[in-house]
């Protein structure tokens, strides 16, 4: 399995849905549920941060590849559908 890091903020609602589909989708679907993923707060660590080439969070890097940037006015079942394509993306 590759390596999955999150960057979220405290407080970003995008966060919450990604988090939400994170649980979800382990829920759902046995290949997921070993995935782990390393939840990198960006107002904590900016010098880990400041290394990836980002805008909006949540953002999640595999194997140091960006997989997936949230958008304002993202819904949760598009957040979700691409959360899953980072798990399949790390599998």
């Amino acid at each position: 399995m590759k390596k999955i890091m999150m960057f979220y903020m405290n407080g970003c609602p995008y966060c919450a849905n990604a988090k939400k589909a994170m649980q979800e989708l382990k829920e759902e679907n046995q290949n997921f549920a070993g995935l782990e993923v390393e939840m990198i707060n960006e107002n904590e660590h900016p010098e880990i941060s400041a290394k990836y080439d980002y805008y909006y969070v949540p953002t999640f890097i595999v194997d140091g590849r960006k997989v997936y940037e949230a958008h304002p006015g993202e819904r949760f079942e598009e957040c979700k559908e691409k959360v899953r394509e980072v798990f399949e993306t790390a599998l």
